[in-house]
């Protein structure tokens, strides 16, 4: 085996334990080291090969949300068409990713001092850019700012994530109570 071939094994079985470690982790948060290499089917050494402590795997689930939340932006289109049918396929896009994003939201170290990864003041200007754009051209409240509208989303998307996960919500309502709530509030209305 040529160490290509060990190259790609090895970043399959990575993928693999951060899948498993995303799965758990926003079940339980609280989740130990142990827990996750159990959730993964290997040893606690070999998580430790991949994941030195528990702040490197949050670091790489953090790498996984924002790729996936790029990927919802861009599968979107949040350019196209009115802004508010833009924020129903937004959050139709992100909706898979959205537990993983609660967790991440939690997680404070995050968002701390100079280590924020800065994929997130990317998705935050790409979010607040269609709020932006759905004031322009007079959908949205100008009243409430881009960057509120944004977190307010943010806040939606892991309530919802995490309604769904205790059973509080079913599953396939989690699209329309976000969007209907967020677009109730931030519909312009004729006074």
């Amino acid at each position: 085996m040529s160490h290509m071939d060990y190259g790609c094994l090895m970043a399959v079985d990575r993928d693999h334990v951060l899948r498993s470690a995303a799965a758990l982790l926003t079940r339980k948060s609280t989740a130990t080291m142990d827990e996750v290499a159990k959730a993964a089917g290997i040893s606690r050494a070999t998580l430790h090969r991949h994941f030195a402590g528990r702040d490197a795997l949050v670091r790489a689930l953090e790498a996984l949300g924002i790729a996936e939340c790029e990927a919802a932006l861009d599968a979107a289109r949040l350019d196209d068409g009115p802004a508010s049918d833009a924020v129903r396929r937004l959050v139709g896009a992100i909706e898979p990713a959205a537990a993983l994003l609660a967790f991440l939201y939690s997680e404070n170290q995050l968002f701390e001092g100079e280590e924020q990864n800065a994929g997130w003041t990317r998705i935050d200007d790409r979010i607040a850019g269609l709020f932006r754009r759905g004031q322009a051209s007079g959908e949205f409240r100008i009243d409430l700012t881009p960057a509120w509208l944004t977190e307010a989303l943010y806040g939606l998307l892991a309530s919802g994530a995490w309604a769904v996960s205790e059973g509080r919500v079913a599953s396939k309502d989690f699209n329309y109570m976000i969007v209907e709530l967020l677009l109730g509030g931030a519909l312009r209305t004729a006074y």
